[in-house]
Formats: C-alpha cells, sequence, structure tokens
C-alpha cells in the first residue's frame, strides 16, 4: 500500500487529501497516469507535468527522477511547483549527513555578515550560501553536495573547509575569491542556503529564518549556467542522459582538482 498525500493545488482535484492506494513497486511516473486515472472528471485538471513528488520526505529529483520506484508502505507527497505551491525546505541525507536547504529572499541588509552571525549563533552547524543563480535544480544540489562530502572523506577538499568546496564547486573555480565574488551572498539577491548538523538544531534554523524563506527551484537558471559557463548546445546534445546540463555541471565541478 501507498499513501499519497495531496499538497497545495493539488488537493483541489480530489475529495480528499490523503489516498491510499493499494500498490506498491510502482514508479512516480506509474503513479502519477494512475491519479489521473483516479481524479474524478469534475475536478480541476493535475497538471503531472508541472509537480514535485517527495517519497517519504526526500525530493525524487535528487533521485531516479519519475522513473524512482516507490515500495510498500512509502508516504508520496504530490506538490504542485506553480500558484506557490513548491517546497520551501529540503532535506538530504548524504554519507550520514543531515543537511537542510532553504532559499532566502535577498534584502537589502542581508549581506556577507548575515553569514557570518548565522555561523556564530549556530557553532554546530557547518553553513554555506550559495547564490540561487547557480543552483540548476535539486538533482544538481544533491550531486554537487555529495561532491563535496566524498572530497571531505578522502581528504581531497578544494580547500581546508567543505564549506568552502561547496561554493567553489557551484561556482565550478578552484578561485575561493572568484567563487566568492560570483557565487557567494550578494545584497537584494536570492541566495540558498546550506547548513549541514543534527534535525533538532536544523529545524531551530529554518523556523528562526522562516519568514525570509521563499519556495525552492522557483526561476528556471538554465541560461544563466549555460552563458555563464559557456555550455553550448552542441555539449549539451552530445550528453546521453535525461540530465544533460545538470551532469555536465557535475562533471566539471568532479574535475576542479
Amino acid at each position: 500500500m501507498i499513501t499519497v498525500k495531496l499538497v497545495g493545488g493539488a488537493k483541489k482535484s480530489f475529495p480528499k487529501e490523503e489516498l491510499e492506494i493499494e500498490k506498491s513497486d510502482i514508479s512516480i511516473q506509474e503513479l502519477l497516469d494512475l491519479l489521473l486515472q483516479l481524479k474524478p472528471d469534475d475536478s480541476p485538471k493535475l497538471d503531472t507535468e508541472n509537480v514535485l513528488v517527495a517519497i517519504n520526505g526526500a525530493d525524487s529529483s535528487a533521485m531516479d527522477g519519475k522513473s524512482t520506484m516507490i515500495k510498500n508502505n512509502d508516504v508520496v507527497s504530490i506538490i504542485p511547483v506553480i500558484h506557490g505551491g513548491a517546497s520551501k525546505k529540503l532535506f538530504y541525507k548524504i554519507s550520514s549527513k543531515q543537511i537542510q536547504v532553504i532559499q532566502i529572499k535577498g534584502q537589502n541588509g542581508i549581506d556577507v555578515k548575515f553569514l557570518d552571525d548565522l555561523r556564530k549563533k549556530y557553532p554546530k552547524i557547518q553553513l554555506q550560501a550559495v547564490s540561487s543563480q547557480f543552483v540548476l535544480n535539486s538533482y544538481h544540489m544533491k550531486k554537487i553536495l555529495s561532491l563535496s562530502l566524498e572530497s571531505q572523506k578522502n581528504d581531497i577538499l578544494l580547500s581546508n573547509k567543505l564549506e568552502t568546496d561547496i561554493l567553489m564547486r557551484f561556482a565550478l573555480t578552484k578561485q575561493i575569491s572568484v567563487a566568492i565574488t560570483s557565487a557567494g551572498i550578494k545584497p537584494k539577491a536570492n541566495f540558498i542556503l546550506i547548513a549541514i548538523g543534527n534535525k533538532t538544531t536544523l529545524d531551530s534554523l529554518a523556523k528562526e529564518l522562516s519568514q525570509m524563506t521563499i519556495p525552492l527551484f522557483s526561476k528556471n537558471n538554465e541560461s544563466f549556467l549555460k552563458k555563464s559557463f559557456k555550455i553550448s548546445k552542441k555539449q549539451i546534445d552530445s550528453v546521453y542522459s535525461k540530465t544533460p546540463l545538470e551532469d555536465i555541471l557535475v562533471e566539471k565541478a568532479a574535475v576542479l582538482l
């Protein structure tokens, strides 16, 4: 059995906010197709092409996308990414590390000092901020974090700090100053805050910043990233993958050493 939770606008398509599906070991795509069959004809349209699907709280785009398999007793959340339905917080568990990702709305008074103050207030959390323009989606985010954590494990970080390594890999540079200038916090610009620590402290941080938080990955940064890193259509077309741009960005980040 699979439990399906409908969030935001998705709730309008069904008579109940939670459905019990008597199936398991099906892909996300198969579940979405089934939901379209189960939806009452007279209810609002369910746009399955513009939804974020989370399995047990984890974003499926950081797994195998719509090919991700759903197992017995899994809880699947269907979240529209249009009309304010996008997630404001994501959790990853990578190499036994708990990682929380939120997006902060840019303001005049928010600069590098904002991050320094948070680090002083939460000394047990590792914090880094990356300009939202330099993050394509959840898949890109998770792959870069995985690269940095694996590099820390093997003692081959690009710098002496994990947080700096993360920023450098998003900026695709071995120069710390260039990474900070290009992909770091800038006044008025939205940024993504990456926090690594224990769940309780991460929840406290998210609660404190909740008034500044906006939906994640709500803007398409493909054009910006292609232009910034000179990625051509020919390069994109040469990659045999469902996520060619993401894979190119991750590959470039992996070979910085």
